[in-house]
């Protein structure tokens, strides 16, 4: 998983950290944590840009 370019993975100022805002129950984070599953299936690509750079 690379939660750092997932447009999920937001900062949260008053805690000063980075927390996933998806809103998933507790047996898929289960499953997530657990190592069941490869790739995360809430996982969406938070580059903006790609289809930009895609068609240059």
């Amino acid at each position: 998983m690379n939660c750092e370019t997932c447009m999920y993975y937001e900062y949260d100022e008053d805690d000063e950290m980075y927390y996933c805002s998806v809103d998933m129950d507790e047996d898929d984070y289960a499953r997530l944590m657990e190592g069941r599953v490869r790739t995360c299936p809430f996982y969406r690509d938070g580059d903006e840009y790609k289809v930009v750079r895609h068609q240059l």
